[in-house]
């Protein structure tokens, strides 16, 4: 008889002192990739498997921000995570016990999960952390801002190149001149916003920063050429041509790299850019080559003008000898 009645009162000790094994991770870390946060909670010795025997409860520095009765068939949130909820409900007597958040709410920090089947309980702990991520690959951003500055770089030394060798009309110097500064002053800003860790709205006008006002290379090419010839040869023009097509093609880039995180056509960004360096590379070559074919003579153009100026005024003088 007292052998009977000490192992009934065992069996009601080890059923109260049973435990539900959690587990989860020590550590969840979240990007600005993300547009959600899974809290991972798996309870591994279930024994009922009946969700109306479960209660499901979710704490934030000890706070309570989510909770699910089964038996009442009731969900609590609190007002700063409205977002929370399981990560299958389906799947909770299968021990799943997860938690989703939206990536705005779910805020850093401690968090802890408690299941509760009949009267046996159990908790696991875990800390949310913010990860420094990027948008970009580092070699991507680095591509990316190298290509830039050599296509400022080629414009500011082809303009070099033009001004040593060629007369230029003071105001349409000052007006070149002011178009690469501002160029290059937009760029460095958007390369201050771009080069930031994250996915943000600062990221996203830097990127467009570097790459729209890029555009201005374009018709700044075209009067470079314009001061060098006075009818612009078929060559000029298909480099002029090669420069459309390369901002084209990074405009596009950058309008699907936008609303992907992380960027799936990164490469298309990089080869529109790269581009419009060969073309600003071969622009330099061009004219460095005609100017130095040109040395100490006038340029395609006035070699006809001039000649034909001094005819006129030849002519003229002839007339007034005659008058005389």
């Amino acid at each position: 008889m007292w052998l009977l009645v000490a192992s009934v009162l065992l069996g009601a000790l080890r059923a109260g002192s049973a435990k539900l094994n959690l587990t989860g991770t020590d550590v969840v870390e979240k990007n600005d990739c993300n547009k959600t946060v899974i809290l991972p909670c798996y309870v591994t010795n279930l024994m009922k498997n009946n969700e109306t025997l479960m209660f499901v409860k979710w704490k934030k520095e000890g706070k309570v921000i989510f909770s699910f009765h089964g038996g009442r068939n009731e969900f609590y949130r609190d007002g700063d995570f409205s977002s929370a909820k399981l990560l299958s409900r389906a799947d909770l007597t299968k021990g799943v016990a997860s938690l989703v958040l939206t990536t705005r709410q779910a805020t850093v920090g401690n968090y802890s999960c408690e299941v509760t089947e009949s009267n046996t309980e159990g908790d696991t702990k875990m800390e949310l952390r913010q990860s420094s991520g990027s948008w970009f690959l580092l070699v991507e951003r680095a591509i990316i801002i190298s290509l830039l500055c050599i296509v400022i770089i080629l414009c500011a030394a082809q303009l070099t190149v033009i001004a040593l060798k060629y007369d230029i009309e003071f105001q349409r110097k000052v007006c070149i001149i002011v178009a690469v500064v501002i160029l290059a002053v937009v760029a460095g800003v958007g390369t201050a916003l771009f080069v930031q860790d994250g996915y943000t709205a600062l990221n996203q006008a830097g990127l467009g920063l570097i790459v729209v006002p890029a555009g201005i290379l374009v018709p700044l090419q075209y009067f470079m050429f314009g001061i060098v010839f006075d009818s612009l040869p078929h060559t000029t023009l298909a480099l002029i041509g090669l420069k459309i097509l390369g901002y084209i093609i990074a405009v596009v880039g950058f309008a699907l790299c936008v609303p992907a995180c992380p960027p799936l056509h990164a490469s298309v960004l990089i080869a529109g850019l790269a581009i419009m360096a060969t073309a600003s590379l071969l622009s330099l070559v061009y004219v460095f080559i005609m100017g130095s074919r040109m040395k100490d003579h006038p340029r395609p153009g006035k070699a006809v003008e001039e000649p034909l100026n001094e005819l006129q005024s030849y002519v003229m003088r002839e007339q007034n000898v005659h008058r005389c």
